[in-house]
C-alpha cells in the first residue's frame, strides 16, 4: 500500500493547546531508556492550575516560573503529555516590538 493513505475516513483529531502562567517546575532525570539513546529528562509542569508532562533531551528548558507559555498536548491515562519541541513563551502581539 502506498504511504501517506489512512484506512476509512476518520478525520484525524485536532491536537488540544494550552496556555497559560507557568506556575511549578520539577524535574526528574537523567534516564537511559537504552543503550546508545542521549539522556531524557521528564518535567512535571504546573500551568494555570493543570498539571502536565514534558519529556526532552535538555537539561533546562526555555521557559521559567512566572512565564506565559504555549504548547500542544495530549490526553493519556497517565496524564496530559506536552509534545516535543512544542513548549514556548507565548508573545503578546500588543508588547511585541
Amino acid at each position: 500500500m502506498a504511504g501517506g493513505f489512512r484506512r476509512g475516513n476518520r478525520q484525524r483529531l485536532p491536537k488540544l493547546e494550552g496556555r497559560g502562567e507557568l506556575e511549578a517546575i520539577e524535574r526528574e532525570g537523567p534516564f537511559k531508556e537504552w543503550l546508545g539513546m542521549p539522556d531524557l529528562y521528564r518535567y512535571h509542569l504546573v500551568v494555570a492550575g493543570e498539571k502536565y508532562s514534558y519529556q526532552t533531551e535538555d537539561g533546562e528548558l526555555p521557559v521559567k516560573v512566572g512565564d506565559n507559555v504555549v504548547f500542544r498536548y495530549k490526553e493519556t491515562k497517565g496524564g496530559n503529555w506536552i509534545d516535543r519541541n512544542s513548549l514556548g513563551k507565548a508573545i503578546d502581539p500588543s508588547e511585541y516590538q
